[in-house]
């Protein structure tokens, strides 16, 4: 397989994951407050989006590649 179409299927799976799943997301621990033995702590739940636009130009890119590619 030719680097130019590896590069572009991985692109395509990459936009097709971005447009499926929308943002990772993970969870932090903050400790509030600890008195002694006694600890009290905060769970939060971050997510860091990713743009639909991002996803179809990833795709788009990919496509473009695969078929230049196959092309050549």
């Amino acid at each position: 397989m030719r680097t130019m179409t590896l590069v572009g299927v991985l692109l395509i799976l990459l936009g097709v994951a971005a447009l499926v799943y929308h943002g990772i997301s993970y969870t932090t621990r903050e400790q509030v407050l600890k008195i002694g033995p006694v600890e009290a702590t905060k769970e939060t739940t971050k997510t860091i989006p990713f743009p639909p636009a991002l996803g179809v130009v990833a795709l788009a890119g990919g496509i473009a590649l695969v078929f230049l590619g196959a092309r050549r």
